[in-house]
């Protein structure tokens, strides 16, 4: 990697969660460039609501442990 795409990702990892994510979102829709504007707009649409719903405090969240836990108890289960 040079020096240029190592300065942009250390500027990159210092930016808020948010911003990270929009910059993410970004740079991989750009290696795609046929995507379906549609399916696009309803995603962003999807993803807006599902924020809006974890900020307002309307659906309750489940740490990534848990749900790894959980995971890993009903792939035995099903061995």
């Amino acid at each position: 990697m040079n020096q240029a795409v190592e300065k942009i990702i250390t500027q990159a990892l210092r930016t808020p969660l948010k911003d990270r994510a929009v910059i993410a979102e970004r740079l991989i829709s750009s290696l795609d460039p046929a995507t379906d504007l549609d399916v696009e707009i309803a995603w962003q649409e999807e993803i807006h609501r599902r924020v809006t719903e974890v900020d307002k405090g309307v659906v309750n969240c489940i740490p990534w442990e848990v749900v790894q836990q959980r995971l890993r108890r009903n792939a035995v289960a099903t061995d």
